[in-house]
């Protein structure tokens, strides 16, 4: 994949891109806090030769860092100007637990520009599926991992979304060149900045919602499920999986996003 870099107001954001110029689909994969791109292997390498795909560090992510004053709404424009810089003007997203949140302000902004949404392990954007005492709860997550020494918050951390061995070690990788501070601060983002955005959307394309039958990562299941519930989303488990499905069964997500992509694009044959 080509690496490439735009420069934003916050910081220097990078991103992958591997095209496929017969083929107009383009596929944008949003990594998990505290990982990076990389956590996205297993789907590159399917998906490769297939479909164009980007894979970018999220700001305060991975080779994105140092990033100053994110914000999920710039997220969306950042993204927004490197499709534009590459000239593509449709995408399906693909946004893996902290990955959706982006993804879904991308969404709300420029929704002529998604064709599909693949909410993996992620949660939903809008106010109702929210509770006080969730919210109270997301903001205690960063403070608590404060008590951790490093080392031990990487390991529980890797092992609390890690089913297989593979999956407890790309985590472990992608975590090792963070600092304690960093994991905190971008801890902060997934569970503190968020409900500060948090805003009701409602979206026209097409939306799957996949999650690992064992994700046991805070209410993800059942937020899932109330999503699911309240739009008629389908909502597919990933078998033998915990909150890092891709990466746990990648066999099965993959399979889902390529059944997910080729029914949309049949269904607009159809309208022609």
């Amino acid at each position: 994949m080509e690496h490439k870099k735009i420069k934003v107001k916050g910081g220097i954001v990078h991103y992958w891109i591997n095209r496929v110029e017969e083929c107009q689909n383009c596929i944008v994969f949003s990594h998990g806090v505290t990982a990076d791109h990389t956590m996205f292997e297993k789907q590159t390498a399917y998906f490769s030769g297939k479909y164009t795909i980007l894979l970018w560090d999220i700001p305060m992510h991975g080779f994105s860092r140092p990033y100053v004053g994110f914000s999920y709404k710039d997220t969306a424009e950042i993204l927004h100007d490197i499709l534009n810089k590459e000239k593509i003007e449709t995408v399906f997203l693909v946004g893996m637990s902290m990955g959706g949140y982006p993804c879904q302000h991308f969404a709300a902004l420029y929704p002529h520009m998604v064709k599909g949404f693949v909410a993996l392990d992620t949660t939903p954007l809008g106010m109702t599926y929210y509770s006080k005492s969730d919210l109270w709860w997301l903001k205690q997550v960063a403070p608590m991992a404060k008590l951790f020494p490093s080392s031990a918050l990487r390991i529980s951390m890797a092992w609390a979304v890690s089913k297989t061995k593979y999956s407890y070690q790309k985590m472990m990788s992608m975590l090792k060149p963070l600092s304690k501070a960093e994991i905190i601060e971008q801890m902060k983002i997934a569970y503190e900045y968020f409900p500060k955005e948090n805003q009701d959307v409602h979206f026209e394309f097409p939306v799957l919602i996949l999650v690992g039958e064992k994700d046991s990562t805070g209410k993800v299941k059942s937020y899932c499920r109330e999503w699911s519930r309240q739009t008629g989303y389908p909502l597919h488990y990933i078998k033998n999986a915990k909150h890092f499905a891709n990466g746990d069964n990648p066999e099965q997500v993959n399979a889902e996003i390529a059944l997910f992509i080729n029914n949309i694009g049949e269904d607009e044959n159809d309208l022609l």
